[in-house]
């Protein structure tokens, strides 16, 4: 068969982009291709699909069907019946995705390629989102690793060196799909609720803003990005793990990026800031490569010593620190940001995290959920890598003695308060001295302030030094020698 009369398929997944696609690129050397995204509604096992994720990947989808002059083939239901169905129905020699590696995706992908292979239609799977194959970083006993340094220094950086992208436009004759696809409002990810609007609003969704993010970090926000990154004022985050998790962007096009601009300078603090960025990049990786390796990672605790944590389940608590009105002002401040950008500064993530399971003693796992419902960058491998990272129950997690003091934390990392007063605006006129404990604040400051306490601004809901103390008894009472 002429190869130009060959039609393929390319399943799009969470690689929502035309540059550096090693799939589309394959699938359009040998012939046509039919472009298709499948909102997958059988297989996600526990974790179907957050309310934040959903805007964001209807406007990444809205943006990818645009560059591919409006014929990305949309569909919904079971990709196990619907690619073997539409595969024989178009007559496709071959489908082609880039690889997930949830453990459902897993699964699911393995029945497909045996069924494909079934009916003689080539299949072929390749690594669009991760610099190196989980299965390819292990310890020289072939196991797992499971503290970060020794995974990103003699793990990944000792292995081969990353894929390097292909950022050149490639040459796409793509099938007309018209009769065969649905729309993208059919797939009801974005109702036009306030809330939506206002995540959209904050932001344009698209590879090629993906694209300027990045120019735009590498030229000013990479330079003291090591020490600028805890700041949530400052301009020393990519923001670009939304783009990450869809596939607007791929992590190989960050690390090559970032590599050419260490070569470029011999300023050893940039470079330093560099080689911390390269390493945040590691970090995804490593998440990828323990939830790979440990599938339950986002149900169970990988230290079992915490299956016999005493947590309390307090709802009253739990709803008051999804809502921001916890009363310590820097936690409220990052649950706001969240519920109204669809984003929240790493610092503040940290911050929320420990004093929901460590001052307020709930389990990680609603942390978890909440957070998978609520972040645009909501993806399954960093987010429980990093919830337990913070509960102290994962691998090379942060000790559970560890516990953020909101106050100083605030203090620390939002000294001036221009971050804290823009989500927490009852607090704008409190001076930053008490910004962070306005409950000791003398009368006279909160009055000049106008902050009445419970009343427009609420009294802290636990006490820090009992807390605190309480969480380490409790941690007291599962402890091995």
């Amino acid at each position: 068969m002429n190869t130009t009369s060959k039609i393929n398929i390319h399943w799009f997944r969470q690689d929502l982009r035309v540059l550096d696609n090693p799939s589309l690129e394959k699938a359009s050397s040998t012939g046509k291709v039919l472009p298709l995204y499948i909102f997958d509604t059988v297989n996600s096992s526990d974790f179907k699909i957050g309310g934040a994720s959903k805007v964001w990947l209807h406007h990444a989808l809205s943006s990818l069907n645009l560059a591919l002059q409006k014929k990305l083939c949309i569909l919904s239901g079971d990709p196990c019946e619907i690619i073997p169905s539409l595969a024989k129905k178009i007559g496709a020699c071959g489908v082609y995705w880039n690889r997930n590696y949830e453990p459902c995706s897993i699964e699911r992908d393995k029945k497909i390629k045996i069924n494909l292979q079934s009916l003689d239609i080539k299949v072929e799977s390749f690594n669009g989102s991760l610099l190196w194959e989980p299965w390819n970083v292990l310890k020289d006993d072939g196991t797992p690793y499971r503290v970060f340094t020794p995974f990103y220094k003699r793990g990944c950086l000792s292995a081969n060196k990353p894929r390097v992208p292909n950022l050149k436009p490639i040459s796409l004759e793509l099938y007309n799909q018209k009769s065969l696809s649905n729309t993208l409002e059919s797939l009801s990810l974005f109702t036009n609720r306030e809330w939506e609007k206002k995540i959209v609003s904050q932001r344009t969704i698209s590879e090629k803003s993906a694209h300027k993010k990045l120019d735009d970090f590498i030229s000013n926000g990479v330079e003291d990005y090591k020490n600028g990154r805890n700041f949530p004022f400052k301009k020393n985050t990519s923001k670009l793990s939304a783009d990450l998790h869809w596939g607007t962007i791929s992590p190989n096009t960050l690390w090559y990026a970032s590599l050419n601009k260490r070569e470029s300078i011999d300023d050893e603090k940039c470079i330093s800031d560099i080689d911390c960025f390269l390493s945040e990049l590691g970090w995804r990786e490593f998440s990828y490569s323990l939830l790979y390796n440990f599938p339950k990672l986002p149900l169970v605790n990988l230290q079992k010593k915490f299956d016999k944590f005493p947590w309390k389940k307090n709802k009253g608590f739990l709803d008051r620190w999804k809502k921001g009105i916890t009363g310590y002002p820097i936690v409220d401040a990052g649950m706001r940001e969240l519920w109204k950008t669809g984003y929240m500064h790493n610092r503040l993530r940290m911050i929320v995290g420990s004093f929901l399971v460590k001052n307020l003693l709930i389990h990680w796992h609603e942390g978890e959920k909440w957070f998978w419902d609520c972040l645009i960058d909501a993806d399954l491998a960093n987010n429980s890598a990093s919830w337990q990272w913070v509960a102290g129950s994962g691998a090379d997690a942060a000790p559970y003695f560890r516990i953020f003091n909101p106050v100083t934390q605030g203090l620390r990392f939002d000294p001036e308060g221009k971050y804290t007063k823009k989500y927490v605006p009852e607090l704008s006129l409190m001076p930053n001295k008490y910004l962070f404990n306005p409950w000791e604040a003398p009368q006279s400051i909160l009055e000049e302030s106008k902050v009445v306490l419970g009343k427009n601004y609420p009294q802290p809901i636990v006490n820090l030094k009992l807390s605190r103390s309480n969480a380490l008894d409790a941690f007291s009472t599962i402890k091995t020698n």
